[in-house]
């Protein structure tokens, strides 16, 4: 599926094994010495004479570099190396040339190869400029590893770029295809049913139902037979209507103790009984709780049985508030407008700097419900294309002006405090600029490569991107 990364165990292994080198070089003789140095050093080498060789073993073959000889009998070699740019292919290319055709081998290295020897060469300079070659192999494999599992602003229905988010999106890769029950916690709003969703989809199970009930909803009277069933009614309880798939419950503390020991029993057992007890079905489901506070707090008030908090209490997932979520919160209205947008019809597309500042500053007590109404709202009550500040809702706009920041230019050039009177406040700079020095002094050491001074700073590249389209706009503002 979309979302499966290659797990560590996978890169490791593929790490381990011995490069794989293709040389592409008419000439046998040649050919046999560089594929000597090649295996001296513990390389696994294949060779092609021709250009068409070359690019069916290309097509056909994985292979970490190529040894690649400009001059062939049925073409220039270039063609070769132009040939892997524009698949993308993930080799590093070697030209090898002679001493009147460096022109050639600067242009081999404009169109993406990693350098160029020059016949006649010793062993050891072939050795060391392979080794440099897979080097920077490897670290641009790190990079986009790194990009790829800590860059993702989406999992299957969850929305978010933020670290802590991106831990959400490593536990469910790790423990949705296991059988494991979880138990998701997290404050009103901030979408544990949809991580018990991806959850589901995640799993080996996801053909088949995801069922969630959520117990506190449901009147004391009525939670058993919805739960487990009634005896003489086809429809069935939550449980057997899970058969196969993923069971969520929410709040189950609020289920009676009674009930609470019938669930532990279907746990235990496999097996449903129904209301009344003249039935029993077997349900084979994985079952994921989820509810706004950690569930020993349940144990210790009483509210849930020790048993079964131990049985649902295998695996736990603590879903952050948007407030400790970076920038989400305008990621996330971004989402939540586009899809009310195409809801309602409505040309709505984006959202001015003014508007990201009232949504990014304020702070969010009902979390993404709060983010998805606010946007409702701005859709179905306003016309346009952009999302405007004066279009939120009063109170994000007294939110933001009561957070404004000051202009850049005022607080980068102030010079340093003279001292204070006897009982005055010291001048404290505003947490947001001390945050863009550190990140752009991180990407001024880092050579301008974002990805690598985010690897540092332990922070996703899209943050530092959003961070920084911010700050254009309070500076466009300034």
């Amino acid at each position: 599926m979309d979302d499966e990364l290659p797990t560590a165990s996978a890169i490791k292994a593929a790490m381990r094994a011995s490069p794989a080198v293709l040389v592409v070089e008419d000439s046998e003789s040649t050919a046999a010495l560089y594929e000597e140095y090649l295996r001296s050093a513990d390389y696994r080498v294949k060779t092609a004479g021709t250009v068409a060789a070359a690019l069916s073993l290309l097509g056909s073959e994985h292979f970490d570099a190529v040894v690649l000889d400009l001059n062939l009998p049925d073409g220039n070699g270039l063609s070769v190396l132009k040939e892997v740019k524009r698949q993308d292919l993930p080799v590093e290319t070697l030209v090898v040339t002679a001493t009147g055709t460096l022109a050639v081998a600067v242009e081999a290295m404009r169109e993406g190869a990693f350098d160029f020897v020059v016949k006649p060469f010793a062993r050891d300079r072939l050795l060391v400029t392979m080794r440099n070659a897979l080097e920077r192999r490897r670290l641009r494999a790190a990079v986009e590893t790194y990009e790829s599992e800590f860059g993702r602003n989406r999992y299957f229905g969850l929305v978010g770029a933020a670290l802590p988010m991106q831990r959400v999106y490593r536990i469910v890769d790790s423990a949705g295809p296991s059988t494991a029950p979880i138990f998701v916690v997290g404050e009103s709003g901030t979408g544990k049913e949809v991580c018990a969703d991806a959850i589901h989809r995640r799993s080996q199970r996801a053909a088949g139902p995801f069922v969630a009930l959520s117990c506190a909803t449901i009147p004391k009277a009525l939670q058993g037979a919805e739960l487990f069933g009634r005896d003489g009614e086809p429809r069935g309880g939550a449980i057997a209507r899970a058969h196969g798939g993923t069971l969520y419950l929410e709040d189950v503390a609020e289920l009676e103790i009674g009930l609470q020991t019938k669930l532990l029993r279907w746990l235990e057992t496999g097996m449903v009984e129904s209301e009344g007890g003249a039935a029993q079905v077997p349900s084979d489901a994985r079952i994921v709780c989820g509810g706004p506070r950690d569930p020993r707090l349940d144990v210790q008030a009483g509210r849930l049985r020790e048993d079964l908090f131990f049985r649902l209490n295998v695996i736990s997932i603590a879903l952050p508030p948007v407030r400790e979520r970076e920038d989400d919160a305008v990621l996330l209205a971004r989402h939540a407008l586009r899809r009310f947008a195409a809801e309602e019809s409505k040309p709505f597309r984006d959202i001015d700097p003014a508007a990201e500042y009232a949504l990014r500053t304020y702070g969010w007590p009902g979390n993404v419900r709060e983010i998805e109404n606010v946007m409702r709202s701005v859709v179905v009550l306003h016309e346009g294309e952009i999302v405007r500040a004066d279009m939120l809702p009063l109170h994000l706009a007294e939110s933001a002006l009561q957070s404004a920041p000051p202009k850049v230019a005022d607080a980068t050039t102030q010079s340093a405090p003279a001292p204070l009177p006897a009982g005055a406040k010291p001048a404290i700079r505003p947490l947001w600029i001390t945050e863009r020095e550190t990140i752009e002094a991180a990407i001024a050491a880092c050579d301008g490569n974002i990805p690598r001074a985010a690897a540092f700073l332990e922070i996703s590249p899209s943050t530092i991107y959003r961070k920084k389209q911010s700050w254009e706009a309070i500076d466009r503002g300034a």
